[in-house]
């Protein structure tokens, strides 16, 4: 019988090892580049959202004042670094070396508190004097009505109004103008203003300026930012334009639609009431109408004086506190 050889030695079972170690190795680099592959395409098709969130509401009487309903200066000065604030015709600086006006505007005072440039949001007076303002940016279906109401009343007030209801609705802006109250600029496409570089914050501004100019012979200088939003950049650029930019700190919240009790209660009640207040409400919004005269009277129960935002601030030599009230120097 013949013996069987075992032909097999040391080196051949380390090279077969070797041979199954690379094998081993190709396959889960293989696997890893598959599954590398696979997230990318998943990844491709499934992108974060890195949009920062405006807050504004869904429909068109939410919008207006989303962000800024609870006089929350922190959140509303969202200073965007990027190189739009490159712009030659911009500054940070609350004054010019060619004017002693802000901005190098001709206003006199300072709009800074800390390192933010703010806009008013009340006025500091020992006078019972308050101002209620109305943003105009859709709808004018109750425009008349309110100014009956005010009319009663013998209350003037500040109209902010936006480009495209100016240009819809010339005859409501001549109204409002022959029965006393103030003009205010709102911007003239409703943008988020913080979002856009000096140059077209200006044009914004001007382009209403301009529009109710030609309709009312009126020169505009108020200046609110649709949904309260602004950062120091925009501040400046206003105050560039002679304009004062102005908030509020009793936010009526009409635009909610939650009712006329609500509007009357949210308003007369309100924590912020008291002199120098400046209260937001809104010709479009649903109940604000409706609510007006009971609110008027309750707030002349209260002792106040309403009077236009033309007449209410302090129109030089001023200084901000921290939370958006203008002091006289």
């Amino acid at each position: 019988m013949h013996k069987i050889h075992n032909n097999s030695n040391p080196n051949t079972i380390s090279d077969f090892k070797n041979i199954n170690h690379f094998k081993l190795s190709v396959l889960l680099s293989s696997i890893l580049l598959l599954l590398a592959f696979a997230f990318f395409i998943y990844a491709s098709f499934n992108p974060k959202n890195t949009t920062v969130s405006s807050g504004k509401a869904t429909g068109a009487v939410n919008s207006d004042n989303s962000l800024n309903s609870n006089n929350n200066i922190n959140n509303t000065d969202n200073s965007y670094q990027d190189n739009r604030e490159s712009d030659s015709t911009a500054s940070n600086d609350s004054t010019s070396s060619d004017s002693d006006g802000i901005n190098g505007g001709s206003i006199n005072g300072d709009c800074v508190a800390g390192k933010k440039a703010l806009p008013i949001y009340c006025i500091q007076t020992d006078e019972k004097k308050i101002s209620i303002s109305f943003d105009a940016a859709w709808g004018a279906d109750d425009t008349i009505k309110l100014l009956d109401i005010l009319d009663k009343h013998n209350v003037k007030t500040t109209f902010f109004m936006t480009g495209g209801w100016v240009s819809t609705y010339p005859d409501m802006v001549k109204e409002i103008y022959n029965r006393g109250h103030d003009l205010g600029n709102h911007s003239e496409n409703h943008k988020e203003m913080s979002k856009l570089g000096a140059s077209e914050q200006k044009k914004e501004i001007t382009l209403v300026d301009d529009k109710i100019k030609e309709l009312t012979g009126y020169d505009c200088f108020l200046f609110r930012p649709p949904y309260g939003d602004y950062n120091s950049l925009l501040i400046n650029t206003v105050y560039g334009c002679n304009h004062y930019p102005v908030q509020w700190d009793v936010d009526s919240l009409d635009w909610k639609d939650y009712g006329v009790d609500s509007i009357i209660k949210t308003v007369t009640r309100h924590k912020a009431l008291g002199n120098g207040s400046i209260i937001l409400m809104h010709n479009g919004a649903k109940f604000t109408a409706e609510a007006l005269d009971t609110v008027l009277t309750s707030l002349e129960e209260q002792g106040y004086e309403i009077v236009p935002i033309s007449q209410l601030i302090i129109r030089e030599n001023f200084h901000m506190d921290g939370t958006g009230r203008q002091i006289a120097d």
